[in-house]
């Protein structure tokens, strides 16, 4: 689905990652971990083509991503739901138009009950009319979910999404990408939270990736 071969990234200042291999595959649970400025960001980054290797390959759906034209870029992140670490909203616009966001630049049409249905899922129904800026740490998290997976992506990226929210919130947040995995997604979650990883691996069959020295390791059973 996602494979990376001998892949590396190069900001300028020397490797930040170096030699990667490895495949996410279809219905695969990830969590990748690492100290800051290890390369976490980076890694989801060249998962979704937003930043391209500097040697080696990344291969999206089948495809070398240098390949790549622009158009055919924007078509393939159609299938990859991304939750960003830095949560961005229009705050002029309400919480059920930000959610529907993707669906409107891509010219798609989605049904009112779609996203009614949405917006429950993640248990936020009541505030489908509400301003970004009213809504708490744990709700702008929980609609930044929606808003990545509104599109039906086959895979689903988050980058340290319970990073600013209470522990009580932060198993609500996994609850959901667990049930998402469950339902055949590939998820990838980007975290320095070892409590939550313990939590998953309780009930899915998750991985660890630990980004160490430039290169990403499968991590052992001591977590």
């Amino acid at each position: 689905m996602i494979a990376f071969e001998n892949a590396a990234y190069n900001y300028g200042g020397g490797e930040l990652l170096s030699e990667v291999t490895l495949r996410l595959a279809p219905g695969s649970f990830h969590f990748l971990t690492g100290p800051s400025g290890a390369g976490k960001t980076t890694f989801l980054k060249m998962a979704y083509a937003e930043l391209m290797p500097t040697s080696g390959h990344v291969t999206i759906f089948d495809r070398e991503v240098k390949s790549l034209s622009r158009d055919d870029i924007a078509h393939t992140r159609r299938r990859i739901g991304v939750v960003h670490q830095d949560v961005q909203f229009l705050d002029h616009l309400p919480l059920a138009a930000n959610v529907q966001l993707p669906l409107t630049v891509s010219g798609r049409k989605g049904s009112a009950q779609d996203l009614t249905d949405l917006l429950g899922w993640v248990g936020l129904g009541h505030l489908a009319d509400a301003r970004p800026p009213s809504l708490s740490g744990g709700e702008r998290q929980r609609a930044a979910l929606a808003r990545a997976i509104i599109m039906g992506p086959d895979v689903i990226l988050a980058d340290e999404p319970t990073g600013n929210v209470d522990w009580e919130m932060s198993l609500r947040l996994l609850a959901l990408l667990v049930e998402l995995n469950r339902m055949g997604k590939t998820i990838v979650v980007a975290t320095h939270d070892l409590n939550l990883i313990r939590q998953a691996k309780a009930q899915i069959a998750a991985r660890v990736l630990r980004i160490s020295r430039r290169r990403i390791q499968l991590a052992g059973a001591d977590l």
